[in-house]
């Protein structure tokens, strides 16, 4: 009698376990069925209530299991990796062996592959000594690093470097590893052809003859990255010297969602879920790979456009 209630415990336990996990872990994959895509904290007035609908909608982003989503919860380093999994497949830029190369990540870890995959396509870096620093909140300037650096839309224009304490851009000797299959995400397509023709796209344009109009747009690739920032934001002397360059090339792809100041980047503060969403919809949609918002969508208000003209929301 003792052993079988000895089992039975177990047996009781075990589950038990699993569910108060889920219960503390956001639901980043597909494995939520049906799709939730509805969340009761997200009302349909919100202010990035599409940017967080469409993204639910292709698995991207989802809730928490009492039907949350919570868009205002900081995220954290492991769940901008999740997020960027589900979101992208771009080819490894690098390395690592089996296992988790990150003292503070461990092989069990629920973000384990993830941050491996993250971490090899160069979205995101290491801290120095060998650590991934998984439950430090993401801010918005390192989430746009993150992003630009994954897809190579690094701006041209020269802008000068300082010193910083972010994590390192390229792997350390030991970080380096021999090559091993890489996990790629479900359902993902190439964007390797759009990628292309973006890029295209902004090549400056031949010198024109003189006394000829050159359109405005056409000749911001000529600006310095620096000279960029400063023309769209109020706080660019915020931004780390070693990020304008993405900073300007997210504003030159109109990827940078402010809210509720379409000027203030608030490039040091931690992002919200909810930022993070738009900031993932508007990489998307400049990759093709989503449809812009219908334009008479209110959340239009706080993306950051090049062309056409910008409302600054006081």
């Amino acid at each position: 009698m003792t052993s079988f209630l000895r089992l039975f415990s177990v047996a009781v336990s075990v589950p038990t376990l699993c569910l108060a996990v889920n219960a503390a872990v956001p639901l980043l994959s597909n494995a939520q069925t049906p799709t939730q895509t509805t969340f009761r904290d997200v009302p349909p007035n919100y202010w990035a209530q599409p940017f967080i609908q469409r993204l639910a909608q292709r698995n991207i982003v989802a809730g928490y299991p009492d039907g949350t989503f919570r868009p205002e919860q900081a995220v954290q380093r492991d769940e901008l990796a999740a997020i960027i999994r589900q979101a992208f497949n771009q080819p490894p830029v690098r390395q690592i062996e089996s296992g988790s190369v990150f003292r503070d990540v461990s092989e069990q870890s629920w973000a384990e592959r993830p941050i491996e995959s993250a971490y090899q396509q160069g979205f995101m870096s290491a801290y120095p000594n060998g650590y991934f620093r998984p439950n430090q909140p993401v801010t918005k300037v390192e989430a746009i690093t993150a992003l630009n650096r994954g897809l190579d839309l690094t701006s041209d224009t020269p802008v000068a470097v300082s010193p910083t304490t972010q994590p390192t851009t390229q792997p350390t000797t030991q970080q380096r590893a021999r090559r091993r299959p890489v996990f790629v995400p479900i359902a993902i397509t190439s964007l390797m052809q759009p990628l292309l023709i973006s890029r295209a796209e902004a090549v400056p344009p031949a010198a024109t003859a003189p006394g000829t109009t050159t359109p405005q747009n056409a000749t911001q690739p000529e600006r310095s990255a620096s000279a960029i920032v400063n023309d769209y934001y109020i706080d660019a002397n915020n931004i780390p010297q070693n990020a304008i360059p993405d900073v300007a090339a997210a504003t030159q792809q109109n990827i940078v969602v402010n809210y509720p100041n379409l000027r203030e980047l608030n490039p040091n503060q931690p992002a919200s879920r909810a930022e993070i969403a738009a900031l993932i919809h508007q990489t998307l949609v400049s990759q093709g790979r989503i449809e812009p918002l219908p334009e008479n969508s209110p959340a239009n208000r706080y993306i950051v456009r090049t062309s056409g003209n910008n409302q600054n929301t006081q």
